[in-house]
């Protein structure tokens, strides 16, 4: 926090009442402001009237400036707003339907006019999100939206997740897309790489994944979008203006039509191949501290701050959101309550969502129900630093079971599957390191507490943190970090691509037969990488586009990821619901081998049409055998192939697992 909102902060709680004017902290003042519980706007038309209203309690005044143009010129007319003390929200009416025109806010604190600011709820915007726009959002809509809809979800753990962006997804010069790095990307069917395998939608399609999971795609700063087509490359994750689609994924971001209209375009698409979307939001920080939306607003408030009145920082990005406060929380709930409504988005991934209180998670988690029982929530469940807001309050991992209706990533079946995510060179189970078993087994049953899983043998959480599998999220790469390739590469040094390739398909295949929900890296299909670079989130196309080339070279890979989605989809005894069921229905075999792990699904567990299915792990390079009973056994994974139809026949004794494989067994 600057100087200035230091002091300007102080003097503010000496003016107001006795009870303010002896509050102890900065949170008693921020506690003590008036709020607007109901605010999700702050521009309605109201036949022949336009009405503003801003929610700043102590501010000295506040104008409204309306602008013919996005970002050029002088305002046309300046407007004062009056207050309302009660609520601490500033409001000005103006004669006509000021249908695109663009507005401003002012504000007037400790005698100083601040920087002009859309506000904090601006739903359309004109280029560079600088100034808010005033449009009929009826023609915003692509036809038959009233009759879009997602794919219904009965269990989170039924949903396949892909995580992708946008240009990453569509821009190689091979993908066969024309509207490369667009949101209308995935309205292009029938598109094909140079090598003519199927791309874009047709591929998710193919692929069997259920949910795309978007990387943020709000208004964000690092990407001036004057500059089409030589944007520069961000994930997004430094927010401008939350409630409005990044622009420079629209043909047009100059016209505050357009990318609204070609993201719902994009979003009934994906409904319409049957697809679900994911929205990943960043309510967690700003992009800019005192520059923010939030601090032109109202200074300070939005804001968690250390004792001497800095910003606090547990997103590692400069500031953390103070979730806990009245109007943050009212902020963060209307804000995905908008999406959910307005754009039809099916679920909500919440980075760095322990900088956030349990509170507003659970808050979150059953305004969405209500819009749509089918949507879900999931997140990380840490901070990147340290936070004021108490670790008994926060949306941590090891919490979840205090949250209902949300989960978080397992960092635990990441890891014990391919070593520690920050050392490259790290080995993981997959990939020959002994002593991960117990972790790996935790992740098998998604983190739930089970009876033979030796909890203070695990890394990370030494203790059964989930109530159900639905808290959970399995994974072995997204977005940060190495790809699975990528760590591949350097932690099994000298290795070959063949002994690689097994070992990617050992993890997902851990991943996919594990309790939970699976989520994928958008290319892991197609044994995609980032040429080593860990922290990709400014890196050129080079570096981050998938190249769609791969997916014809690696088509056995893509065949594998295929069919393990086809197994997981068949088979409800990988998705059992409830913690009980997992612990009866899921017997770990007695195995003292290092680096073997093998399980029985037994009775035909959450109404499975096989009677019994068993699963075995083999992290060595090494085959190893193992005794199954006598019985009519039907192989349908082994050693780096899947048939749903049978592989061969077995009727029991010892089997060899060959080296860096998985097989899997079912008896009818």
């Amino acid at each position: 926090m600057n100087k200035f909102i230091k002091k300007s902060l102080i003097m503010a709680s000496a003016a107001l009442s006795p009870i303010l004017a002896s509050a102890t902290s900065i949170d008693d003042v921020y506690n003590n402001y008036p709020v607007n519980e109901g605010m999700t706007d702050e521009v309605v038309v109201k036949g022949d009237k336009t009405c503003f209203e801003l929610w700043s309690p102590k501010a000295d005044a506040v104008k409204v400036h309306i602008y013919c143009d996005g970002i050029n010129g002088k305002p046309e007319k300046c407007v004062d707003m009056s207050l309302d003390a009660a609520t601490g929200t500033w409001h000005a009416s103006l004669d006509g339907a000021l249908y695109n025109k663009f507005y401003t806010f002012s504000v007037k604190f400790n005698g100083k006019w601040l920087d002009e600011t859309p506000g904090i709820w601006a739903k359309a915007v004109g280029v560079n999100g600088k100034r808010a726009a005033i449009i009929d959002f009826s023609k915003t809509n692509p036809c038959g939206w009233e009759n879009d809809k997602g794919p219904e979800v009965k269990a989170i753990n039924d949903v396949i997740l892909y995580e992708m962006h946008h240009r990453d997804f569509s821009v190689h010069h091979n993908s066969g897309i024309a509207n490369k790095g667009k949101f209308i990307a995935l309205l292009e069917n029938g598109t094909l790489s140079l090598n003519g395998v199927p791309t874009g939608i047709d591929h998710l399609k193919e692929l069997g994944v259920t949910h795309v999971h978007i990387l943020p795609s709000f208004d964000y700063n690092s990407v001036d979008e004057t500059q089409i087509p030589s944007n520069t490359y961000n994930w997004g994750y430094d927010p401008v203006n939350y409630n409005v689609p990044e622009g420079s994924y629209s043909t047009n971001p100059s016209n505050p039509y357009t990318r609204i209209r070609e993201m719902k375009q994009m979003v009934q698409a994906l409904h319409n191949a049957g697809l679900g979307i994911v929205m990943d939001v960043v309510y967690n920080h700003t992009a800019e501290g005192d520059g923010s939306n939030f601090s032109l607003t109202a200074p300070g408030y939005f804001y968690r701050h250390r004792e001497d009145g800095s910003y606090s920082d547990a997103s590692g990005c400069g500031n953390e959101t103070a979730s806990e406060r009245t109007m943050m929380r009212n902020f963060i709930v209307n804000s995905v309550k908008y999406w959910a409504e307005e754009y039809h988005i099916d679920g909500f991934r919440f980075d760095l969502m322990a900088i956030h209180d349990i509170t507003t998670m659970n808050l979150v988690a059953e305004t969405l129900k209500k819009v749509n029982p089918s949507s879900f929530v999931y997140g990380e469940g840490w901070t990147a630093g340290d936070s004021p807001l108490p670790v008994d309050q926060r949306a941590l991992k090891e919490s979840v079971a205090k949250m209902n209706g949300i989960a978080v990533f397992s960092d635990d079946i990441r890891d014990g599957i391919k070593g520690h995510y920050s050392r490259a060179e790290d080995c993981g189970f997959a990939t020959g390191k002994v002593g991960l078993e117990e972790t790996v087994k935790k992740g098998i049953v998604a983190a739930t507490a089970h009876p033979q899983v030796d909890y203070s043998k695990c890394n990370n959480s030494t203790f059964p943190y989930a109530k159900s599998p639905s808290e959970v999220i399995n994974y072995v790469s997204c977005h940060d970090d190495l790809t699975l390739v990528d760590k591949l590469a350097i932690s099994m040094k000298g290795a070959s691509e063949d002994l690689r390739l097994r070992a990617d398909k050992l993890s997902q295949t851990i991943v996919f037969t594990s309790q939970g929900t699976p989520f994928i890296f958008a290319g892991e299909e197609v044994f995609r990488n980032k040429k080593g670079v860990h922290n990709s989130y400014k890196s050129p196309d080079s570096i981050n586009a998938i190249d769609w080339n791969q997916k014809l070279k690696y088509a056995d890979l893509f065949n594998y990821y295929k069919s393990l989605i086809s197994l997981r989809k068949a088979h409800p005894a990988f998705r059992m619901t409830s913690s009980e069921d997992v612990a009866k229905h899921l017997v770990f075999d007695k195995v003292k081998t290092p680096l073997l792990i093998s399980y029985s699904l037994k009775d035909n567990a959450n109404g499975d049409s096989w009677k019994e299915i068993k699963v075995i792990f083999n992290g060595s390079p090494e085959a190893q055998t193992i005794k199954i009973k006598k019985g009519n056994w039907t192989i349908v994974a082994q050693d780096g192939k899947i048939d749903l139809e049978g592989i061969e026949t077995f009727k029991g004794g010892e089997i060899t697992i060959p080296g860096t494989s998985a097989t899997i067994l079912y008896i009818k």
